[in-house]
C-alpha cells in the first residue's frame, strides 16, 4: 500500500514556499503533504522543527530534504514515522560527520558565493544569486527566491551530526546536474554512499522548485515503494 503522508523540508538560504509546484503536484494525487518552515538557526533547531511536523503525521511518511534540509533529514528520519528519504541535491553526512566535512576533496563552487554577516549568518550574494541557485529559473522567480531568501547561521556546517537515518531506511534521490552549490562528484557520492536510487535531472541547485514535476515523480515512486 502507497504511503499517503509526504514531509518536505527546505534548505538554506530559502523558505517552505519554494515546495509549492511540488505540493500541488503531490496534493492532486491525494497525497497529504507538510512542509517545515525550518528556522536554520542551529541543527537542533531545525531537527526539532521537523520532529514536530513528523509527530503529526497519521501514519508513515516520506521524508524530504533540499540542500541543508538532506543533513536535517539525515537526523530527524530516525523517527519512527519515517518510513522513507529522498534527498533533493541535498546533504547526506553519516552518523559522526560534520556538514562542511561533506565538502573535503571535491571541486570549489564559485558561483555560489556566500556573504556572512557579522553575527555568523550566510546570505547568498545578491548578484551572484541566480547564477549560483537558480539559474534555470525565470528572472521573475529567481528574484524573488534571492529576495524572500533566509539566512542561515554558519555554525551549523560545523555540527555534527548524531544519526545517519539512511543507514536504516530507504532512501532516493534527484540530483541536478547543472547544480552550482555542489560539486557533482560530491553529489553522487553522497548519494551513492547512502545506497539512494539516483535521479539525474538537468536543473540548478533549486531543482525542487524549477523541476516539480520531476521530484514529485520520484517522491510518489518512494511513497509507493517503502510502502
Amino acid at each position: 500500500m502507497s504511503i499517503r503522508n509526504v514531509v518536505l523540508v527546505h534548505g538554506a538560504f530559502a523558505d517552505g514556499s519554494g515546495w509549492r509546484g511540488v505540493y500541488d503536484r503531490l496534493t492532486a494525487q491525494d497525497y497529504r503533504v507538510t512542509i517545515v518552515q525550518i528556522p536554520l538557526t542551529s541543527l537542533e533547531d531545525d531537527v526539532a522543527a521537523t520532529t514536530r511536523v513528523l509527530d503529526q503525521q497519521d501514519g508513515p511518511a516520506i521524508l524530504v530534504g533540499h540542500s541543508w534540509g538532506g543533513t536535517v533529514i539525515t537526523e530527524a528520519g530516525v523517527h519512527s514515522k519515517v518510513a522513507g528519504l529522498v534527498y533533493v541535491s541535498a546533504l547526506a553526512p553519516d552518523a559522526g560527520e560534520t556538514t562542511a566535512q561533506q565538502y573535503e576533496g571535491f571541486a570549489a563552487t564559485p558561483d555560489f558565493v556566500i556573504d556572512v554577516t557579522e553575527d555568523g549568518y550566510g546570505f547568498l550574494n545578491h548578484d551572484k544569486f541566480q547564477a549560483g541557485f537558480a539559474a534555470d529559473a525565470s528572472d521573475a522567480d529567481a528574484a524573488f527566491l534571492r529576495d524572500s531568501q533566509v539566512p542561515i547561521n554558519m555554525a551549523v556546517f560545523a555540527t555534527p551530526v548524531k544519526n545517519a537515518a539512511w543507514r536504516d531506511k530507504p532512501v532516493w534521490a534527484v540530483i541536478a546536474t547543472d547544480d552550482k552549490a555542489f560539486d557533482q562528484a560530491m553529489l553522487q557520492h553522497m548519494a551513492q554512499r547512502a545506497g539512494a536510487t539516483i535521479t539525474d535531472v538537468p536543473a540548478s541547485h533549486a531543482v525542487y522548485a524549477t523541476q516539480p514535476a520531476v521530484v514529485a515523480d520520484v517522491i510518489a515512486t518512494a511513497a509507493g515503494s517503502a510502502g
